[in-house]
């Protein structure tokens, strides 16, 4: 090994933190690294966002040829080429991947490194290359972008069982039989519909008395309701117990409401979180530290216990979204390369459960306002009161605000409906402006558009339907 290389930064992880913050750093006249263990972008271009929602794609095409006799229109038999579904999938991530780590190497003062970085010190790391070579580094600021990957429970009889995660099941080459599916969040609900449209009998087990334990109830039933019409299985308040296999069938024990019952499928999905890349980064060594689960420890501008060093992403906890990871890069661009003041008190989370229909989702839910004894009214709409939706004829699901009883401004919301996304967008722009709910409802948006729902949203809450 030899004398360690100085730079000004060093960025560890090239997500969606770690790769517009080297640039940015290095565009700033700082000498700067950039280590990546395996490939740039991170969890959402390689096995995240990107993969799923193409992968999600797929199903809704094969979604909507079956339902073609609805809109008038008569196909012939569906059929799913799984292999080809996978192809389309990885050229979109390598067109992703490709052209951020085309952009890297193109930056002056950014030096990109492929290997497994570890602390050796408060200011120094050890990067251990592919090929057996190791690397040592220093600079004044380190930046980690580390991000996390699928956590395994402790199922009895896993270990000896070929199970999938939300990675390995991306690369199936065909379609399984039976899909059976641990955890009722959002990986395996995404994973569970999409299976369901490829062909594929999915029953999904999960623990809690609800899918997506952190939406209202309302919202969580509806979701259920809408996979079961679509024809997935739900156990509810069913925990798995034990897992073994025979003549290439899983079997999967499970115990609900005092009784149990064995699940036998053809493959086998485990959905049941993520936990930290940390454990390898020898964070003692810089004074970094981590809570119990092994999530470091950041302040509102991101700085951990150690002077000089930085966590951004899915591995400091919280919301694990891209977007998150995305403004994270922006508070440190904002502090330490503008010169300016920025945190992360206050910022709104949206996200979107890519099932379909969409769940879109900002701010509190009803549960969260009701708990605190807050003044509220919550506005509700069904999407069959909505022109545009019953148009394409895709009325499932129903949309919620959450407005303050004396700001009248929007708390929160909730669009579980065709593009909820996008819809909870304009929500949630109403929202960082400061708009009482009023001015959505008296506002005049195009017709017909899924954005003039939000006039009879908040004109039912007046009327008090």
């Amino acid at each position: 090994m030899t004398t360690p290389q100085q730079f000004d930064a060093i960025v560890i992880g090239s997500g969606q933190a770690g790769t517009p913050l080297c640039t940015a750093l290095a565009e700033a006249g700082m000498r700067t690294a950039l280590i990546e263990r395996e490939h740039v972008g991170g969890t959402c271009v390689n096995v995240g966002c990107t993969p799923t929602k193409t992968m999600v794609a797929s199903a809704r095409v094969a979604y909507l040829a079956r339902r073609g006799a609805d809109y008038g229109v008569h196909t012939g038999d569906i059929r799913i080429d799984m292999e080809r579904v996978r192809q389309r999938k990885r050229d979109i991530v390598n067109s992703f991947r490709n052209g951020s780590q085309g952009r890297i190497e193109k930056t002056a003062h950014l030096e990109l490194m492929f290997g497994e970085a570890s602390f050796t010190g408060a200011k120094s790391l050890l990067v251990r290359q592919k090929d057996g070579g190791q690397l040592a580094l220093t600079a004044e600021r380190i930046f980690i972008n580390a991000g996390a990957r699928p956590s395994v429970p402790a199922l009895d009889g896993l270990k000896s069982v070929p199970f999938l995660d939300s990675t390995s099941i991306m690369e199936l080459d065909t379609v399984p039989e039976h899909l059976l599916v641990v955890g009722g969040g959002y990986v395996g609900l995404e994973f569970g519909q999409m299976f369901r449209r490829f062909g594929s009998r999915v029953t999904i087990v999960q623990s809690a008395g609800q899918l997506l334990n952190r939406e209202d109830p309302d919202i969580a039933e509806e979701v259920a309701k809408i996979l079961r019409q679509d024809g997935v299985d739900i156990l509810l308040n069913a925990t798995a117990n034990r897992v073994s296999q025979s003549d290439g069938s899983i079997r999967l024990e499970v115990q609900q409401q005092g009784h149990s019952t064995a699940l036998a499928g053809s493959r086998l999905l485990v959905a049941t979180g993520r936990m930290p890349n940390s454990d390898t980064l020898n964070l003692a060594a810089a004074g970094v530290q981590t809570d119990d689960h092994g999530f470091i420890k950041v302040n509102g501008r991101l700085e951990t216990t150690a002077k000089g060093v930085y966590a951004l992403g899915d591995i400091k906890g919280g919301p694990a979204f891209t977007h998150i990871s995305y403004d994270d890069f922006r508070i440190i661009r904002t502090n330490l390369i503008e010169k300016a003041s920025a945190t992360t008190d206050g910022r709104l989370v949206p996200y979107t459960v890519f099932i379909d229909p969409q769940l879109g989702r900002v701010g509190v839910t009803e549960t969260e306002a009701r708990t605190q004894k807050r003044n509220i009214r919550v506005a509700k709409l069904p999407m069959t009161s909505v022109a545009r939706a019953l148009e394409v004829d895709e009325t499932r699901g129903f949309m919620k605000a959450i407005v303050d009883g004396e700001t009248n401004q929007i708390l929160g919301a909730a669009v579980l409906g065709i593009e909820g996304g996008e819809v909870m967008s304009a929500l949630e722009i109403a929202m960082m402006g400061k708009l009482p709910y009023t001015a959505l409802r008296d506002g005049v948006f195009a017709h017909p558009t899924l954005a003039e729902s939000l006039n009879n949203l908040f004109m039912a809450m007046d009327s008090g339907k």
